[in-house]
């Protein structure tokens, strides 16, 4: 059966308050953010006794770490803002079984720069793309010197966001230290998510055999609002991959509030992956109730 799971991002606490919280909602796995309140888990400050501590907590309150977070933008245009970016992502990728887990995820970047999230004419681009290529590559490979593997996520303004985009950089990066974060809503755009059943066929006749965990959020049409968005989650100190809520035609917001078809989506992601945990995100803690309810109704009327 399928596991429902959500990031600890959302819960601003402390790491035992934030463990205790995400359990008492009944969660039983997570994705796991270095952000916590009383441990400094930032850029060179990754040790093993705190790694222990991190997995030993989740572990005691029956919430085993199935993923860790690492978004960043991997193709900065600034050289050494992008080298300071993949640096920490293999920081974290080195540290992963430490932390409780091999997977390690981030989108594959934007050269834009004014936004993560922005899309750029370079990135659709053969020279953006092979760069990207060469940075994928070597997370990879760090990744398998480690033990642990790099999960790319797709995201439609970024280098990689199709469907082809997504094959095409598997065929060239064939390595056993990549594989793929599963996120349909990121790959659709205006042209294309009028045909949604169309689009989620696609995907996993094509990508089933490389995904390893899924996230659970949902898409819709933004309206007259192109701006990117960002929500208040209760955290001044929120990730910004926590608060983005789309930019441009599509918004992307918590699971059941949007147009994504929830019953194909599950009943093709269980095809290939019958226990894959699935993660809850872009919502507020608030909403969490309702978002696992919507997500546990969906599992149970498909009988997964």
């Amino acid at each position: 059966m399928m596991q429902a799971g959500i990031f600890t991002g959302y819960f601003p606490y402390g790491l035992e308050e934030t463990a205790k919280k995400i359990r008492g909602h009944g969660f039983n796995t997570v994705q796991l953010d270095l952000h916590f309140k009383d441990i400094d888990l930032s850029a060179g400050q990754i040790t093993k006794d705190k790694a222990k501590k991190v997995r030993d907590t989740f572990r005691a309150h029956d919430l085993p770490i199935c993923c860790i977070s690492g978004y960043t933008n991997v193709i900065h245009p600034d050289l050494a803002h992008r080298k300071a970016n993949v640096d920490r992502l293999k920081e974290i990728i080195r540290n992963a079984r430490q932390l409780g887990s091999p997977y390690v995820i981030s989108e594959t970047g934007t050269y834009n720069t004014e936004s993560e999230w922005m899309s750029d004419p370079k990135n659709k681009s053969e020279e953006g793309f092979e760069m990207c290529r060469k940075v994928i590559s070597e997370l990879a490979q760090e990744a398998y010197d480690h033990g642990s593997m790099f999960l790319l996520e797709t995201y439609v303004n970024n280098v990689v966001g199709s469907v082809e985009e997504t094959v095409r950089m598997f065929a060239q990066v064939d390595h056993p230290g990549l594989g793929l974060l599963m996120d349909p809503t990121n790959y659709f755009e205006s042209h294309n998510i009028d045909q949604m059943d169309k689009v989620l066929n696609q995907v996993f006749d094509t990508l089933a055999d490389k995904v390893k965990i899924a996230h659970a959020k949902d898409v819709a049409r933004a309206g007259d609002d192109k701006s990117e968005k960002h929500a208040d989650i209760g955290d001044d100190d929120a990730l910004a991959s926590h608060t983005f809520r789309g930019v441009g035609e599509m918004v992307l917001n918590a699971p059941g509030t949007g147009s994504l078809n929830y019953d194909l989506y599950l009943q093709r992601l269980s095809q290939k992956n019958p226990n894959i945990p699935v993660i809850i995100e872009h919502l507020s803690e608030d909403d969490v109730p309702r978002a696992k309810k919507f997500l546990d109704d969906k599992f149970r009327a498909n009988g997964l």
